[in-house]
């Protein structure tokens, strides 16, 4: 009998998966999904550790969101942004718009966050040739930092294992510097004097204030691993950018509607962007859409000038469905508290994975903040013995994920600038789902325990 898993293999063509996963093992296929948890045809119950792709922020089966893409539908089901509109795309960039951080308050729709990432580069260089600075285009991005996979955001994005295969189709202009986790100043060193900061005022020079059109960042990189970035990083950032004319983008692919606890997660750091890339979270994945958040005054400068407008759109951007859907997700999140409730219970989830270190001496350390964590593996934390190339190799190549499979979660395993395993569930996760989830984890780390004791 053919099963679902079998025509899988016969004809879809996986995402960033390796043979060995695909025709090797048995990968779920999810059926259903009731709040934290997936079903798959099996009939198994898995915990959803990472909301999908960090973005089922209100959790799984949701009728009432369903309910509104099935009557935006029926009653309009297309139509585009370009030199017309319709309400559901209004009503949606008029709720960003007054969530967003100070000016910003100006909402380009796209369908994905390499889109808006690649909207965040092409609106860098509009600006700046709307000012007439014609030489403005490099962009200063930093090192493992995941902005995307298409060939422009690929080009933004540090991590050397999806660039590489690409490197003759990428383009030149993106320079890439060191991240927080980089950061070689010690504690106490005042905000403009950290070597993360440093180095990228290092590259403005270096290349000329003149040449540069923006920096990005993630408030928190995910690649790496949750690197919370150091007291007033963001701030200093925020003066660098000012001080030689280039643009502040912060990539809040990730980070926004609320898995920090906020609509945005700059407003966590106390800054204004001068541009904020988002997806994922603004309609918690039942539909797909992203989009590009921008300060009026730039737009309204490349309104006035010679240029007159943002050369750039693409069909489904601001899609109707989308955007509805948009419109009942983020309402929900408020009336139901979900910041709130990711602010009052990130300590108690920080504490809880916390706990694991004390019975597993392969946590070099666990780092994060809000409902996104990452726990960094090594062989003896007390020691300071560091996983071996073997051992490295081995854990991201299969290994891992097949642990975290036994424990039936879809904590992610990551092999971006650390071996590890990254966290991150709906945002409606209570202490049950918090302590369910940690007891998985813990299951995991058993797992890691052991073969390392037999892989050196």
């Amino acid at each position: 009998m053919t099963t679902q898993r079998d025509l899988a293999r016969q004809h879809l063509v996986p995402h960033f998966t390796g043979k060995r996963t695909w025709y090797e093992d048995d990968f779920p296929v999810f059926e259903r999904g009731e709040g934290c948890y997936l079903f798959d045809t099996d009939g198994n119950r898995w915990l959803d550790g990472v909301a999908g792709l960090f973005c089922v922020n209100i959790g799984h089966g949701r009728t009432d969101l369903a309910s509104v893409a099935a009557e935006q539908m029926g009653r309009l089901a297309y139509s585009s942004n370009w030199g017309m509109a319709h309400p559901a795309a209004i009503e949606a960039a008029t709720m960003i718009a007054e969530v967003a951080p100070g000016d910003i308050d100006q909402i380009f729709f796209v369908s994905s966050g390499s889109e808006a990432v690649e909207s965040a580069v092409k609106f860098a260089r509009n600006y700046h040739l709307a000012r007439g600075d014609d030489s403005r285009y490099k962009v200063i991005s930093r090192n493992w930092a995941y902005h995307g996979t298409t060939l422009g955001a690929l080009a933004v994005t540090g991590i050397p294992k999806n660039r590489e295969p690409f490197l003759p189709n990428l383009w030149d202009g993106v320079r890439h510097v060191s991240n927080t986790g980089q950061c070689t100043s010690p504690k106490g060193t005042p905000a403009d004097e950290l070597s993360c900061v440093k180095a990228i005022e290092e590259v403005i020079l270096t290349e000329g204030p003149e040449t540069v059109a923006m920096v990005i960042a993630e408030p928190v990189q995910s690649g790496g691993g949750a690197l919370v970035p150091p007291n007033g990083y963001w701030s200093a950032l925020r003066r660098l950018c000012d001080r030689h004319g280039v643009l502040l983008c912060a990539d809040e692919v990730v980070c926004a509607f609320g898995r920090f606890g906020h609509w945005f997660a700059s407003e966590r750091f106390d800054v204004v962007p001068d541009m904020i890339t988002f997806a994922k979270g603004v309609t918690s994945a039942y539909q797909p859409l992203g989009g590009l958040a921008i300060r009026r005054p730039l737009v309204a400068e490349v309104y006035e000038s010679p240029i007159g407008t943002f050369r750039h759109g693409s069909t489904f951007g601001g899609h109707p469905v989308a955007t509805a859907v948009a419109v009942a997700n983020m309402r929900a999140m408020r009336e139901e508290g979900l910041f709130d409730h990711v602010l009052s219970t990130e300590d108690h989830f920080a504490q809880s994975l916390g706990s694991l270190a004390e019975s597993h001496r392969s946590i070099r350390e666990i780092r994060g903040a809000g409902f996104f964590y990452a726990i960094d593996l090594c062989v003896d934390r007390e020691t300071r013995l560091d996983l071996s190339p073997t051992q490295e190799i081995g854990l991201q190549s299969g290994v891992l994920g097949g642990f975290i499979r036994e424990a039936r979660t879809t904590v992610r395993p990551d092999g971006r600038g650390y071996t590890g395993l990254n966290i991150s569930p709906p945002l409606i996760a209570d202490a049950e789902v918090i302590e369910d989830l940690t007891h998985r984890i813990d299951q995991i780390l058993d797992r890691v325990d052991s073969w390392l004791d037999e892989n050196d």
